[in-house]
């Protein structure tokens, strides 16, 4: 499983969603950068539009996955997800506890780690 990654399970198969650079602007040419996310997905007009926000976003990420996969391994390819097969084989209930898996693999996919260096710009004046 890749550091970035949260994992789902769709019709019994486990997938990775992973916020890449790909998804990113993916995302970002739909709603207008990842921070409008949030708020679309929260402020829905309604409960069909909330859920193929959600479905979209599965399908996206999962499949990001599935392309690194494949990427990494040209004679042995996986299909990728479709919009469809993600609503056939997930339940109102799943694609709610799914939000908390495409939070999860987009903060890990933002997430800066950041380190201090000993500098004397910071030292103590003697």
């Amino acid at each position: 499983m890749d550091e970035r990654s949260a994992v789902i399970s769709i019709g019994g198969e486990e997938y990775e969603l992973i916020l890449t650079t790909r998804a990113t602007k993916v995302i970002a040419q739909r709603y207008g950068g990842l921070e409008n996310l949030g708020d679309k997905l929260m402020k829905s007009e309604n409960f069909e539009m909330a859920l193929d926000e959600i479905v979209w976003l599965i399908t996206l990420l999962a499949n990001q996955s599935v392309e690194i996969f494949n990427l990494k391994n040209p004679n042995d390819k996986k299909p990728e997800l479709t919009a469809e097969t993600v609503e056939l084989l997930t339940s109102p209930f799943e694609l709610a506890e799914y939000k908390n898996a495409i939070m999860e693999s987009m903060s890990k996919g933002i997430k800066r780690n950041i380190q201090s260096e000993e500098s004397s710009k910071n030292a103590e004046v003697e």
